[in-house]
Formats: C-alpha cells, structure tokens, sequence
C-alpha cells in the first residue's frame, strides 16, 4: 500500500506530495519519507541531509534558496507543526517553466509535501506561529554553493498572501533578477 498520492504541479518536474496518514483513537502515523515510492516522483539518491527549521513569526519570509550546480540538491519540504505557504520557483535553464513559481499551502493538519528537483529556488512564508519544517535534501549544504533569489523580485511576482516580514539580512540582500539572468544549466 502507497502511503504516498503524488502529483504533478503546473511545474515540471515539481510534485505535490500528500501523505496518506493512518488514523485511529490513538493518533495517527505518517510516514515522511520512502525512497523506493519518491523514486518514480524524481527522488533518486540518498537522504544526504535532514533539516529542522522552526519560524516563531506568521508572516515571515524565509529564501529564495537554492545550490549552483554541482551540489544542486532535490529538496522534500513537510510541515510538521502549524502552516506554511511554500514557494518553488523553476531556474532550469531551458525550462518551459523558466521563472515561474508555485506554491502549496503545506500544514501538520494535511499532511501535503512538496518534491522540489535540482534547479528550483525555495522559501516560505509562515502561515501560523511556530511553524516547524523538516527538509530532506539529497546533497549536503555547501556554502559556496549557495545562492538564492530576492523574495520581493517583481519580476517573479510572487503573491506572498500575508505582508512580507522577518526577512533575514541575507535574504534581504539577495539580488533581483537580472535582465539577463540564465537560469541554472544541470
């Protein structure tokens, strides 16, 4: 039995991932990850590196994050406490998604995920307090490799649903998108 339906997004290579949650008069068990059912979605590889993020604020922002080739890293994101809408936005260069981006409202309550592939920036906004993540990453973080996108970049257009607040300074300072900005060649 799946405990995984996965689904395409308007992305490429993006999928929605709602877990399948087993219920009863005790709680519940949900599994976050499986190798061998995220295979068929596009996972391929080990777990490299697990993250747990805890956002105190709603409203804040965090990213656009991503990793320059060759440590560009396939990310499953889960919300395990309160609510988060999450953001990935497609870098591939030669997509036909080039610069689009979606996003997904992922909460402890639905138990949706999202499976974002090499070549797409990530961030969040926090759609409650306390807003808990856990990421799985194939690769493990690199710091010369990071780079991100400006949150606020009108040339994305994001439609953050609440005000965009908490920004880090690092964040903050992520450069908009340049004219002519390539996009990420894997």
């Amino acid at each position: 039995m799946s405990r995984f339906l996965i689904t395409d997004t308007p992305l490429v290579g993006l999928k929605r991932v709602q877990r399948q949650m087993l219920r009863d008069e005790r709680g519940f068990l949900s599994r976050l990850f499986c190798a061998d059912e995220l295979h068929a979605a596009g996972w391929y590889g080990p777990v490299a590196q697990i993250n747990h993020t805890c956002t105190r604020q709603a409203g804040t922002v965090r990213g656009l994050h991503y990793q320059k080739p060759p440590h560009a890293e396939i990310k499953l994101v889960s919300c395990v406490r309160g609510a988060v809408w999450d953001v990935a936005v497609d870098l591939r260069l030669g997509s036909p998604t080039f610069l689009r981006w979606h996003a997904e409202l992922l909460s402890a309550d639905n138990g949706r995920a999202l499976l974002i592939p090499q070549g797409f920036a990530h961030g969040f906004q926090a759609m409650s307090d306390d807003a808990e993540l856990l990421y799985c990453h194939s690769s493990a973080y690199v710091p010369q490799a990071e780079a991100g996108l400006n949150p606020q970049d009108a040339r994305l257009g994001i439609a953050w649903p609440q005000p965009v607040q908490g920004l880090s300074p690092r964040d903050a300072d992520h450069p908009m998108i340049a004219a002519d900005f390539e996009g990420v060649r894997l």
